[in-house]
């Protein structure tokens, strides 16, 4: 297949951005992409491209632009219920730890998915997917997090491998039983962690291995944070999963600095996702390491706060910075990247190149993936989506409205809830 006639090819070729580097769209105008057996094959102008492979299946982007897939690499995406009571105690003055201390946030969930069975959990879960499929995520982090115990963890696990082979969008699965301290250990928050240490990530290491078609360990992630995880519980946790061969992540510095973002980078993570109150010594230490600063423009949002990730201060340290949605059903239930993109630019100060090449490249390079998809280039994975604009800049410009007109995965064309 033949994609030809974009008014804006966006290659962002040559691997995930740093500094002043963040934005290098590397734009072909009118540029056209080679496709065959899932993969891109050749790059160029349409006039060239058009003569060069005459016989191909023609795609007309008709002069709008095709970039890469957008790549969200955290989300909470698989869980059963809602909580829009929250929302409404949190307009009322509620804080999100005043919930949560309550009983409600994280616990809230955590009952809620754990009475639902696999089929409804499938049910809930895929709609959400599908939804963040068509606003253009060709990709997507899926945490588990809301079981806190073997048996419903394993389930959401189950669920993410189960969708990943299910819907075209891809999905990595992440273990996130340390996101909170289940009700059952509230007075005993050590003993949680030896059984995420001894019984869970063993489990979940097992499980994965059996269930994978490539035998890929997920990712652990860990809730490092006042009212969850400690500094020294989350080290605990990260340290036994890496020496069973898991990829680590942390969530850390959402609402307090505990001193997760250097632990990260210690441990050689592969993303510190939130990073709201991080230090400048703390992104200062990102800058130099390969641990990707992953901000969540739509927490804060969805909190109604003021304060977002410092982004320009991690931009100028020369840190890997990526954007992500934090789908969930507490503080964020929006998986579009395009909103995303319209908060950073609004709320960060990022520019709209800076905004995709977050949400593309460098998304790709905080799940590990930077060598098979977020840019479009020869020998990469085909996939791409063609807006209904011809310019870039109209993805965080407009706002609210779907601006993807089609995605293409693995080189199967796919138009708006065409499934």
């Amino acid at each position: 297949m033949l994609i030809h006639s974009a008014s804006q090819l966006l290659t962002l070729d040559g691997g995930p951005q740093r500094g002043s580097h963040l934005g290098s769209l590397n734009i072909i105008p009118n540029g056209a992409v080679l496709i065959r057996e899932e993969k891109i094959v050749d790059i160029g102008t349409s006039n060239e491209m058009l003569l060069k492979y005459s016989k191909e299946q023609p795609l007309d982007a008709n002069q709008n632009v095709v970039l890469p897939g957008f790549i969200d690499p955290h989300t909470h995406l698989v869980w059963a219920g809602d909580r829009a009571e929250e929302f409404e105690m949190r307009l009322q003055g509620k804080s999100y730890l005043d919930i949560m201390a309550a009983g409600g946030g994280i616990q809230s969930t955590v009952k809620a998915t754990r009475a639902a069975d696999f089929d409804t959990l499938i049910y809930q879960t895929e709609k959400r997917a599908l939804n963040m499929f068509f606003h253009g995520t060709t990709t997507a982090e899926a945490k588990s997090g809301y079981g806190l115990d073997i048996k419903t963890e394993l389930k959401q696990m189950d669920v993410a491998f189960t969708l990943n082979e299910k819907i075209p969008m891809d999905i990595f699965p992440t273990f996130l039983g340390a996101h909170a301290i289940p009700s059952e250990y509230q007075f005993n928050p050590d003993e949680y962690v030896r059984i995420i240490c001894k019984k869970m990530l063993p489990s979940v290491k097992d499980f994965s291995l059996r269930i994978s078609p490539n035998r890929i360990l997920p990712f652990v992630d860990v809730f490092c944070e006042k009212g969850a995880f400690s500094l020294l519980q989350s080290r605990i946790i990260l340290e036994r999963a890496k020496a069973l061969g898991f990829p680590i992540k942390i969530h850390a510095d959402e609402f307090e600095n505990l001193g997760g973002v250097s632990l990260a980078v210690e441990l050689g993570a592969i993303s510190a996702d939130h990073l709201v109150k991080t230090s400048r010594v703390d992104i200062s230490a990102l800058g130099e390491s390969t641990t990707v600063a992953v901000s969540l423009p739509c927490t804060p949002f969805g909190l109604g706060e003021s304060e977002y990730s410092p982004a320009k201060n991690m931009i100028a340290a020369n840190c890997l910075f990526a954007l992500a949605s934090d789908l969930n059903p507490g503080t964020a239930w929006c998986g579009n990247m395009q909103f995303v993109m319209a908060l950073a630019c609004r709320f960060m100060g990022l520019t709209p190149a800076q905004a995709i090449a977050a949400s593309t490249i460098n998304s790709a390079a905080a799940i590990g993936q930077q060598n098979k998809i977020g840019s479009i280039e020869i020998g990469k994975q085909a996939d791409l989506i063609i807006l209904s604009v011809a310019d870039y800049r109209q993805l965080a410009y407009q706002f609210g409205i779907n601006l993807v007109e089609t995605i293409i995965k693995k080189g199967k064309v796919y138009k708006k809830q065409s499934l």
